[in-house]
């Protein structure tokens, strides 16, 4: 569907400025300093959260004073936890470009991620309490969800559930809070500030899981990182914990792929292509796919109650968008 030109004009001149002042507090007054904590932003990225922002902010007054600055505060917050995610990670590339700790250290790259806090913090005083107590909930939401992925899943716990509620926290919460952000700066209702919060996490729940299915299927590097890294580095996304859950006793295929997944790739080159291989005509990414589709078709439904503006039609396409990446 055609996107009205009103609401393009209005997001292009919103992420203009959010990019300017996005770049101005990623520097330092030590050149060194902002080489570092610049790096990723100035690598570029899809800036999901600022058109989050901007797009609830529609739902009231567009113009309202916070809007860019809230939307700036939750992209620094997302940079800042991807230094710390490719220290954690040990990932050598991110955005297509070389990985903070990778060009630098493990060391720079976690203070780097700690100085884009601190610069989101210092636009947070500015907006108010109420945006700060809403960072600080988010953060230990996401942080939450972070260690639950590094400790595992409850004894018992269906390891699927414990992914996406994993995914809930580290990706969800954020772009939640951009709806929400959008929503109280431009004077939107609670019941409306609700609602973008709560289309928030579930188009950022389908967003995560259609970018890990991307790192499967791609053939180039459309996701900014090398084709198959997760597989790689035996992080289990969520298609392969679906081919882990199969009963493999009378598929071969499904028994084979189930004992790469438990063997380490990281070093095996032959192993790894054929475990990729096998991922990739498994039914377990249907499956995978039809769970995204899930979270975007919730997502959209969520959406009813709100006025028929051209945002909201744009937030539909957004999920469309998402299913169709990975069909």
């Amino acid at each position: 569907m055609q996107q009205d030109e009103g609401l393009t004009v209005a997001l292009k001149d919103g992420l203009l400025r959010v990019e300017e002042v996005l770049l101005n507090y990623t520097r330092s007054d030590h050149a060194y300093i902002s080489e570092i904590t610049s790096h990723l932003a100035q690598a570029g990225g899809k800036r999901t959260r600022p058109l989050l922002v901007l797009l609830a902010a529609q739902f009231g007054d567009p113009a309202a004073p916070g809007i860019v600055e809230a939307a700036v505060v939750v992209e620094l917050t997302h940079l800042a936890t991807l230094y710390h995610d490719d220290v954690m990670d040990e990932a050598a590339l991110r955005r297509g470009v070389a990985s903070a700790n990778q060009r630098w250290d493990n060391s720079l790259a976690i203070l780097s991620g700690d100085f884009l806090f601190a610069r989101a913090s210092t636009l947070l005083a500015e907006l108010g309490p109420d945006a700060v107590r809403i960072q600080a909930e988010t953060f230990e939401r996401l942080v939450s969800g972070q260690i639950s992925e590094s400790v595992g899943p409850k004894n018992g716990q269906n390891p699927v559930d414990h992914h996406l509620e994993v995914l809930a926290g580290k990706t969800g919460s954020l772009i939640a809070t951009s709806g929400r952000f959008g929503a109280i700066f431009a004077g939107c209702t609670a019941e409306q500030e609700q609602i973008l919060a709560e289309f928030g996490e579930l188009f950022g729940v389908a967003f995560q899981l259609s970018d890990d299915l991307l790192d499967i299927e791609s053939e180039s590097e459309q996701s900014g990182k090398t084709p198959g890294t997760d597989l790689r580095e035996g992080v289990h996304t969520l298609p392969m914990l679906i081919a882990l859950a199969m009963d493999g006793s009378a598929d071969p295929e499904t028994a084979r792929l189930q004992e790469l997944l438990r063997t380490d790739l990281s070093s095996d080159d032959e192993a790894f292509s054929e475990a990729l291989g096998l991922l990739r005509a498994h039914p377990s990414m249907g499956q995978a796919r039809d769970v995204v589709r899930g979270y975007a078709q919730k997502a959209k439904a969520v959406l009813e109650p709100l006025p028929e503006v051209p945002a909201k039609e744009a937030m539909r396409a957004l999920c469309d968008v998402v299913i169709s990446r990975t069909t």
